[in-house]
């Protein structure tokens, strides 16, 4: 029930202090001038014949009628900011005409003007708060955009504001007065009542209830994004729209009345659980707007009323949805009990950590509309809703809800920056099916509720389960490479620096270097090790143990002595294949060493052409690779040939064909060099070896990522 007419006329005519509200938004304004962050923007196509001098007379006794709408906001002497209302209006109507353009010319250049006029900065102290454009595409259709800004207007402000305007331009096509009533309270009115009602005492206690709801809050709601929160928010935003049935909307409130809960309450609750399941945060802050409107003479005046109100749920403990209600319904009505503190003082007084990329104290907010019709309907003309792509986002994610007579519509706006429509969109049908189980169930605890689709739930439990691969799970990684070698001989198989080798010249120098290992005794399963820094030698050094029927064990020269020598008696290494630079850092070991940068500086008669034979099986070892030691003792990885085969061949996580070039940057003592090697080699691919300051410089590694067309890169994180 509304509380008796309280509010008194107030003493100066022309000017006041600002409410709390606009303080909040004129502080804002002089930070950032030039974004349209506060600005309402409403577009209407207009199918019919218009009166331009009625719709004008209509919005010129708006103004009249309101005074925030012609109110200026400016300083005195002090910097201290206050409201000046003017006397008279003056308002313009322009109409730009765009019907001699080609439709799709003219359509274009409409979306262009409708977003620049939304853009284009209200001056606080100069400007009305209403702006209006009509843009006639032909003599039967025009578009009319409305603009507010925010200070002097507010939700249920569009609701008076179209019911007056609806009345108005009737009246006035018909040539008779209008019949409104006259306001005896305008908005300075309220402004200076709020300022005396909040008298210390009643300040005090609704601080007290705010500090001890909010003591401990996390300041942010962590929600998985499609991009990293920028460092500035821009506001940019969009939306999705989607409709709850009316028996859908029955069954909910049917459930919320069962748990002693209103249709906000029930709907909050579901929003609760959804962010709950997407962020895993127990402790949620979810803001929520209010009218505000306490006092009955304040229905019908356009203004900015609607106060913000924080509502803090804890989500721990596994609730059930029933349990989750009977939380939200003490939250709330403890909540409305305390909402007369102007949500700009209370954040005043909370000082909380300010960030220019999110909002304080709550990223996300809940609606659950119950102003006025705001269906904007004027005589004689069909009116069809225009798309608004001039969206601002105050906040990362905002739900709004409206009763219909088809049931429940329902709005996601959110903030560009972060989420992209698709992600919206699964949330939206995210948040269908939870709502749907927790009505259904409420009893069940809000973790074990479905809330996935049918598809998502196929994904995750059978497609993504298919791990199955027809790939050549027999063969072993020189065989198949082998196999490439017999088909494009002359390809390109390796590049370092300036030198190249195709396959048939790599698959020379491994068998030779194959049939020297054989004749040490080299053979299936026999650890050897391979040291050596990037160059084609090195794939030679691999390929030739494989071929040997050897386990290749990768060490990185760039490895302490101690830690090299650890793995060599590890794995009982006999023999090692390494390069003559590094021969001091085995003086001390007991290894057979093959000095790979002279062992094929001999006479070409020295190579055998015959691939070597091979007993090796796909289930056999092809090499040991040993962890980087952060449990304080490095451990060796066995790997199969299978499980290289696999890793590369027939993938369904990537297509791998002859005509793709990979950048080979990882040592080979490193497993994402397993990919980068043999990706290549098994798939008739080509390689190419960057050294080490190649792939410590950024500029350098774009420089040869463009310079040799690389298709294909593993890289880390770092």
């Amino acid at each position: 029930m509304k509380t008796p007419l309280t509010i008194p006329k107030r003493e100066q005519e022309q000017s006041c202090p600002l409410s709390f509200n606009q303080k909040r938004l004129w502080f804002v304004h002089q930070l950032e001038p030039d974004r349209p962050t506060y600005h309402i923007n409403r577009v209407l196509r207009l199918h019919g014949p218009i009166n331009i001098e009625a719709l004008w007379r209509s919005f010129t006794s708006i103004l009249e009628r309101h005074e925030a709408l012609r109110t200026h906001f400016v300083t005195n002497k002090h910097g201290v900011p206050f409201q000046m209302i003017q006397s008279a209006s003056k308002f313009e109507l322009p109409l730009i005409d765009l019907s001699a353009s080609a439709t799709e010319r003219s359509e274009a250049k409409l979306k262009s003007l409708i977003k620049n006029r939304a853009a284009k900065p209200f001056d606080l102290s100069a400007d009305l708060m209403l702006r209006a454009t009509l843009f006639r595409l032909d003599e039967q259709v025009h578009v009319l955009q409305i603009i507010f800004h925010h200070i002097a207007s507010d939700g249920w402000s569009m609701g008076v504001f179209d019911q007056e305007l609806r009345h108005l331009y009737e009246v006035y096509l018909k040539g008779r007065p209008h019949t409104l009533p006259k306001l005896t309270t305008q908005y300075a009115d309220f402004s200076e009542w709020e300022l005396k009602w909040l008298t210390p005492e009643r300040t005090g206690k609704l601080l007290h209830y705010w500090m001890e709801n909010l003591a401990g809050a996390p300041p942010l709601l962590k929600l998985p994004t499609d991009r990293p929160r920028p460092p500035v928010c821009s506001y940019r935003g969009a939306n999705h729209s989607f409709e709850i049935s009316k028996t859908f909307t029955t069954v909910i409130k049917r459930v919320g009345r069962e748990n002693s809960s209103t249709l906000f309450m029930t709907l909050l609750s579901a929003y609760n659980a959804l962010l709950f399941r997407y962020s895993h945060q127990e402790d949620l802050v979810i803001g929520f707007p209010i009218a505000n409107r306490n006092l009955r003479e304040l229905d019908n005046l356009i203004g900015f009323f609607a106060n913000t109100l924080a509502l803090r749920t804890d989500l721990s403990g596994q609730p059930s949805f029933s349990e989750l209600l009977s939380r939200v319904r003490a939250v709330t009505i403890d909540a409305y009990e305390n909402q007369n503190m102007p949500f700009e003082k209370l954040v005043e007084e909370l000082q909380p950590k300010r960030s220019l990329s999110h909002s304080p104290i709550f990223q996300v907010m809940f609606v659950l509309q119950n102003a006025p019709d705001s269906e904007l309907e004027l005589p004689n003309l069909r009116h069809q809703p225009e798309p608004n792509e001039a969206e601002m986002a105050q906040f990362d994610l905002t739900l709004s809800m409206t009763e219909t007579a088809g049931g429940l519509a329902g709005l996601w706006h959110y903030s560009s920056d972060l989420f992209d429509d698709t992600t919206i969109k699964r949330m939206s049908a995210h948040f269908r099916i939870l709502l749907e189980a927790m009505v259904a169930l409420p009893d069940t605890p809000i973790t074990e509720l479905p809330i996935l689709t049918n598809s998502e739930r196929d994904q995750l439990l059978f497609e993504r389960n298919q791990t199955q691969s027809n790939y050549p799970n027999t063969s072993c990684i020189h065989t198949l490479f082998e196999e490439q070698v017999e088909q494009t001989p002359d390809a390109i198989a390796v590049i370092f620096k300036d030198s190249e080798i195709s396959y048939y010249e790599l698959n020379q120098l491994a068998n030779n270097l194959a049939n020297h290992l054989i004749s040490l005794g080299v053979r299936s399963e026999v650890n050897v090790g391979i040291c050596l820094g990037r160059s084609i030698e090195m794939i030679v050094g691999l390929l030739g143990i494989l071929k040997a029927g050897g386990v290749y064990i990768p060490l990185d020269p760039l490895n302490p002595t101690e830690r090299l020598a650890f793995m060599l008696e590890d794995t009982q290494v006999q023999i090692l294949l390494t390069e003559r630079r590094l021969e001091e850092r085995f003086s001390t070991c007991s290894t057979q060493n093959i000095y790979l940068d002279t062992f094929f500086s001999g006479s070409e008669d020295q190579i055998e052409l015959e691939n070597p034979d091979s007993s090796t099986k796909a289930d056999q070892l092809a090499y040991v690779m040993y962890t980087s030691g952060s449990t304080g003792k490095p451990k060796g990885v066995s790997v199969p040939h299978r499980g290289v085969v696999r890793l590369v061949r027939n993938t369904n996580y990537i297509t791998i064909s002859r005509n793709d070039i990979f950048l080979q940057m990882a040592p080979n003592a490193f497993d994402a060099a397993t990919f980068e090697i043999w990706g290549a080699l098994l798939n008739g691919a080509r390689t190419v070896i960057i050294d080490k300051d190649t792939a410590l410089s950024p500029i350098v590694f774009v420089r040869k990522l463009k310079e040799h067309r690389v298709t294909t890169l593993f890289l880390t994180t770092a």
